[in-house]
């Protein structure tokens, strides 16, 4: 039934649309992505990498995620949050998992947000699951 992942939302509050643009831009390296013309007066940005696409809509009254969030996969942990942190953002280390390192991040609107990089070596199922 189900064939894949579409998209990812999020919420952020009405007029935060530059502060998203810097941070999922700026900051995560995502490419803003035009909203379709019959969406574009609700406000909110859509993002896109590699095999991911974010929306964040506007919602009022706004509350952040804070349990809920994406995790999106990097390449070297260690350069993601020491790139994060050179731009002031706070990386908070959690348990890694059993093929995965991982920290958790903060959005400008206070949404929680999971990175993690997969271990070396990764069990055999779960390497080939991450391909």
């Amino acid at each position: 039934m189900i064939l894949g992942l579409h998209h990812l939302q999020l919420a952020m509050p009405e007029g935060g649309e530059a502060a998203a643009r810097a941070f999922y831009s700026g900051v995560l390296g995502l490419r803003e992505l035009d909203k379709p013309e019959s969406l574009r007066g609700r406000g909110g940005c859509w993002f896109a990498g590699p095999g991911v696409e974010l929306h964040l809509g506007i919602e009022t009254p706004f509350a952040p995620a804070l349990k809920a969030h994406p995790a999106f996969r990097v390449a070297s942990l260690a350069q993601s949050v020491a790139h994060l942190e050179a731009q002031g953002i706070t990386c908070r280390r959690d348990v890694d998992l059993p093929a995965f390192r991982r920290v958790f991040v903060k959005d400008p609107f206070g949404n929680r947000i999971e990175l993690l990089e997969l271990r070396q070596p990764a069990p055999t199922a779960l390497r080939a699951m991450s391909q």
